[in-house]
Order: structure tokens, then sequence, then C-alpha cells
């Protein structure tokens, strides 16, 4: 967990440091203990009036394919800098036309314990044909309660920050900090 003046100094970081025709705009930056991804809005393809759902949507898919191979060079530059300066990998992806496309991401493994009533969800979610395994139907619930609760979370996150601001003033501070000085 990170605090918002890392947040916005990582934000900043890549923002100065992205090329300034490789986004629009930059959209999100977010970052766990494994990962940072950058995603940003590139534009939309011009098409004529009146064209179906099906030509959109193939025009959007081939845009971002496009940024992707065209791009590949100049992020992989930024993303190693990153990499050497944060410690944490770099995925990327791009908003175009409504649709959100990531390129490549973490996908970190996790250790729970679940007892049979919980395993019983995960195995129920597999018959159903919405998972392949429990990992999968886990994620999937995951993702679920993340849709459904963010605002819980981002409380509980300002909460975490607040926590964290206030250790960092405690008297063990001046250690930390010399610890960082000489990374």
């Amino acid at each position: 967990m990170i605090t918002s003046e890392q947040r916005e100094k990582l934000r900043g970081w890549f923002a100065g440091r992205l090329p300034d025709d490789l986004f629009e705009e930059l959209t999100e930056v977010g970052v766990d203990r494994e990962e940072i991804t950058v995603i940003g809005r590139i534009p939309e393809p011009q098409l004529a009036e009146g064209v179906s759902a099906a030509e959109r949507e193939a025009a959007v898919e081939g845009r971002i394919q496009e940024f992707r191979e065209r791009t590949r060079e100049s992020r992989i530059e930024v993303a190693r800098e990153a990499e050497r300066r944060y410690g944490r990998k770099v995925s990327w992806g791009v908003e175009c036309g409504g649709e959100r496309a990531l390129f490549t991401h973490v996908a970190a493994p996790v250790m729970t314990r679940l007892r049979q009533p919980e395993r019983a969800v995960l195995d129920t979610l597999i018959a159903g044909g919405v998972a392949r395994s429990r990992s999968e139907a886990l994620a999937w619930c995951v993702r679920l309660v993340q849709r459904h609760t963010d605002d819980w979370l981002a409380e509980l996150r300002e909460s975490l920050e607040h926590v964290q601001r206030v250790r960092s003033q405690g008297p063990d501070a001046d250690a930390e900090e010399d610890t960082e000085d000489n990374e």
C-alpha cells in the first residue's frame, strides 16, 4: 500500500517520462506490491457516420493493435527505467472508443486457506461454467466484490494512508529516511 503522495509522485514521473505523443491523456497509473499499470487514452479511428457496431468494434480493435506494435520499443524503454527505479514490473493498457485493453499484466499467485463452505462457492462456479478452476473462480469473486464495493475500498485505502502518515511521524521515521536515502 502506498500513500497518496507516493502515488502522485509515481504518476508524475510517468507523466514526465512518457513521450508527449504516446497518449492523448494519461488516464490511470495503478500500483500494488508487484506491478505498476499505466493506461492512457488513444485517438479513436475516424469512421463514416452510420457505420455498424461490428465495423466500429473492429476499427477500435485494429487501432489498439496498431498502437501496441508501433509504440512497443518506447514503452519497453520507459518500463525498464521504471522497473529499476520502483522495483515493480510495468504493465500497459489503453482506452480507445470506450474500450479498455491491457497488453500485459502480472498474474500474481495468492495463497489462501478456505473452509468447506467457501470451497463450495468456488466449486459451484466451476460446475456452472463460470470458471475452469478454483483459482479462476476466486479471481472472479474478487472482481465481483471489487465492482460492488469501490466506495468501501476507497474509504479503507484512505484510512490505511492515514495510518501510514501517523507512523511516518513516529520516533523511527528518521531511521527509515536514512535507509531510503542510502538506496
